[in-house]
């Protein structure tokens, strides 16, 4: 069983953490994040580390126990140092700018009529940074990159997902929306029998 529920968090140089009752505020030189806890979740300063505690043994406490000390050494972590995903757009002629807010993904799907390429335009949430790698650097066979950042961990890995689901990548070829170092496991193709 884990016990990852009564591990002391460290709270490093530069952030603070205000618990109030439930309410937990995490501030720091990224930013600040708040949560609350769960009903049978207590946390509290020990010195300069974050204990959470819960009232008793039952298996949705103990269940919630571990949840609640990752999710609050989370927001930690993120005002201190932040999060990052670097994405990559593997295929012919796929690639990604930014225009805005928003992102711009030219990802192989055929629009209705005269063959154009629909083109996908993705909302960038508030709190998260987009930025492109130059189109220009890249060479001919290099994937097309982009890198998502925020202090928010949930926010950064959900906005990642969403973007891959918008063209996964497939088996044959590889084409699609990948996360950075993320192995595609690859098939062969149909192979034709000459007739004799």
């Amino acid at each position: 069983m884990s016990r990852i529920g009564n591990k002391a968090i460290p709270v490093p140089s530069g952030v603070t953490v205000n618990i109030s009752g439930p309410a937990v505020k995490v501030s720091g030189p990224k930013g600040s994040l708040d949560w609350t806890l769960p009903a049978p979740i207590e946390a509290g300063l020990d010195g300069s580390d974050v204990v959470v505690k819960r009232a008793d043994n039952q298996p949705r406490s103990k269940a919630l126990h571990g949840l609640s000390r990752a999710l609050v050494a989370n927001m930690i972590e993120g005002v201190h140092k932040g999060y990052e995903k670097k994405m990559e757009i593997y295929g012919t002629g796929y690639g990604c700018k930014l225009a805005g807010k928003q992102l711009y993904l030219n990802v192989g799907f055929m629009g209705r009529g005269f063959g154009k390429p629909a083109q996908f335009m993705v909302d960038i949430p508030a709190g998260l940074t987009v930025t492109v790698e130059n189109e220009a650097a890249r060479g001919e066979s290099d994937p097309a990159r982009f890198t998502v950042t925020g202090i928010d961990k949930q926010l950064v890995g959900n906005f990642c997902a969403e973007v891959r689901k918008l063209r996964k990548p497939e088996p044959y070829k590889g084409k699609g929306i990948r996360y950075h170092g993320e192995q595609v496991r690859r098939k062969a193709g149909k192979v034709f029998a000459g007739g004799g």
